[in-house]
């Protein structure tokens, strides 16, 4: 297969280096940055985690392990006193 591949290049240089050519922009078009700068990335990732639901309101579950706690609590102690 290589031998075939260098007989190629060895035939027509030319087209071979237009071939590489071709290949070389169409990588670097891979390459190509969608945000003209990180503000803007940062906006879309922000917006596409919102739409995610990433960014929930937290619970508020504190006041309720607190009080649960508290409870805990006062029952050793009333239990220690006993």
């Amino acid at each position: 297969m290589l031998l075939g591949m260098e007989s190629i290049r060895t035939r027509n240089p030319q087209a071979a280096l237009m071939s590489l050519e071709a290949a070389a922009a169409s990588a670097r078009g891979g390459f190509a940055c969608l945000f003209a700068n990180s503000d803007e990335y940062e906006t879309a990732l922000i917006a596409e985690r919102r739409a995610q639901g990433r960014y929930a309101p937290p619970q508020r579950r504190w006041p309720v392990v607190m009080l649960i706690g508290v409870m805990l609590i006062v029952a050793g102690m009333v239990l220690l006193l006993a």
